[in-house]
C-alpha cells in the first residue's frame, strides 16, 4: 500500500493590499476632528506674512533700494520664497510631536503593528499624511500670493509641487529623527538651532549672496535653499533646465535618504 501524504500548506499573506492606506485614513479621521486648530497656519499666517512683510517692509525696500534685486518688486521677489518656508515649518511641527505621540505618548503606531499593518506601512501612511498636509497648506500660499499679485508668471504655479516637496524633504529626515527621540526636549534644540536659523537665512528674505562668505555654502546644502530659489524660479519665470534639476535632484535626494532612516530607526524603536 502507498502511503497517503498530506498536502503541504501554503503560507498566505493576510495582510491587506496598500495597508499604509489604513494609517493615511487614520491620520485623516484624526484630522477631521482637530482641522479648526491649524486655520490659522493654514489661512492667516500666509496673509500676515505677505501683507507685513511683503506690502509694508516691501515699499520700504523697493523704494530705498529700488536696484538691491534686480528691479523685482520685494513681494514678488519674498513670496516664492515663503511658500516654500512655510513648508519647512509645517513639515517640522507634523513630523516631530505626532510621531513622538504615535510612538511614546500614545503608543498609535504599537496599536498599528498590532494588526497585519507594518513598520513600512506605518512610514508610508505617516509620510503620505504629511505630504497632503503640506499640499493643503502650500496650496493655499499660493491663492493668497495670487490675489496679492505676488507672482510674475504663470510658471508659478509649479511652485506648490514645488514647495510640497521642499516640505518633504524635511518631514522625512525629521520623523527619522523624531522616532529616536524618548523626550521631546530635542525638538526644542531642533527648532532654535536648525528650523529658525534655516527660515532666517536661507534666501528667503534677502539673496544667498548677501551673506558672509563662510556661511554661503552651508545655505547651499540645505533643501531649503533649494526649494527657495526653484520656487522664486517659477514665480518669476526665470531659471534654466540645469538649475531646475539640480534643485529638484538635491530635494529629491533628501526625501529618499529621509525615508530610508525613517525605515531603520522606526523599526529599531517599534519592534520589540
Amino acid at each position: 500500500m502507498t502511503a497517503i501524504t498530506a498536502p503541504a500548506r501554503v503560507a498566505v499573506d493576510r495582510r491587506p493590499r496598500m495597508a499604509w492606506l489604513r494609517v493615511f485614513e487614520h491620520e485623516f479621521l484624526v484630522y477631521r476632528r482637530s482641522w479648526r486648530g491649524t486655520l490659522f497656519t493654514t489661512f492667516l499666517s500666509p496673509v500676515l506674512f505677505l501683507a507685513a512683510m511683503g506690502i509694508g517692509l516691501g515699499t520700504f525696500v523697493d523704494q530705498s533700494s529700488p536696484a538691491a534685486l534686480g528691479g523685482i518688486p520685494y513681494l514678488a521677489f519674498l513670496g516664492p520664497g515663503l511658500i516654500a518656508a512655510q513648508a519647512m515649518q509645517t513639515a517640522a511641527f507634523e513630523s516631530t510631536y505626532p510621531v513622538m505621540a504615535g510612538i511614546v505618548w500614545l503608543k498609535t503606531f504599537d496599536a498599528m503593528l498590532a494588526t497585519p499593518v507594518r513598520v513600512q506601512d506605518v512610514v508610508i501612511g505617516k509620510l503620505l499624511w504629511i505630504t497632503a498636509r503640506l499640499a493643503m497648506v502650500t496650496g493655499v500660499f499660493l491663492v493668497v500670493m495670487f490675489l496679492f499679485g505676488a507672482v510674475a508668471s504663470p510658471r508659478a504655479v509649479l511652485a506648490w509641487p514645488v514647495a510640497t516637496l521642499t516640505g518633504l524633504a524635511f518631514a522625512a529626515p525629521i520623523a527619522a529623527f523624531s522616532a529616536t527621540q524618548t523626550k521631546d526636549s530635542g525638538f526644542a534644540a531642533l527648532f532654535r538651532f536648525g528650523i529658525t536659523p534655516l527660515f532666517l537665512f536661507s534666501g528667503t528674505f534677502f539673496p544667498i549672496s548677501q551673506l558672509p562668505e563662510l556661511i554661503r555654502p552651508v545655505a547651499y546644502l540645505t533643501p531649503l535653499y533649494h526649494g527657495v530659489q526653484l520656487s522664486r524660479d517659477l514665480s518669476l519665470g526665470t531659471g534654466d533646465l540645469v538649475s531646475v534639476v539640480e534643485h529638484l535632484g538635491t530635494l529629491i535626494a533628501f526625501v529618499a535618504a529621509g525615508m530610508a532612516f525613517c525605515f531603520i530607526t522606526f523599526r529599531r524603536r517599534l519592534v520589540k
